[in-house]
């Protein structure tokens, strides 16, 4: 692997892990409080999950943005399959504001919603230019279809 390819996988799991760290600030302004207030479907994880399969997931998608963005910029299918990135990168970081810090799992919802769409287009542009940068996205896809499910139900239930 080259030198420039291992730079960018870095700054890419930089990034995400830079918005992870963005978005778990609004999520512990309530997940020890509010959180703890409502009622939870019987497939709500144990609250220690979180953090390791979060960091794990940005730390996929780092590397697969990386190894998409070691393919050259000046590509088209590159461009577009960052920018859709960065997209759902914003998405995600919402999805926490609006989930944990404005307390509001009905427009949270909205937003995953949008977010598993972004996220499968962003897929379909990394796989156009390379396969094992969209396939490290797979488990990030699963986890958020599994957030979207929790997130509906938290809603429904309270």
């Amino acid at each position: 692997m080259k030198i420039n390819t291992v730079v960018k996988i870095l700054i890419g799991v930089v990034v995400c892990l830079g918005i992870g760290f963005l978005g778990s600030i609004a999520t512990q302004t309530s997940v020890n409080t509010w959180f703890t207030t409502l009622e939870k479907p019987f497939f709500n994880p144990p609250s220690w999950l979180f953090a390791p399969v979060w960091t794990l997931l940005y730390v996929l998608m780092g590397v697969a943005a990386g190894l998409v963005w070691s393919k050259g910029f000046h590509h088209l299918w590159v461009k577009s399959a960052l920018y859709h990135f960065g997209f759902q990168l914003v998405l995600n970081a919402s999805w926490s504001v609006t989930f944990f810090g404005y307390q509001s799992p009905l427009v949270a919802l909205f937003i995953i919603v949008a977010l598993i769409v972004l996220v499968l287009i962003t897929f379909k542009w990394f796989k156009i230019v390379s396969n094992t940068a969209a396939y490290l996205l797979i488990p990030y896809i699963l986890w958020i279809i599994f957030a979207a499910a929790l997130n509906f139900e938290i809603w429904r239930l309270n």
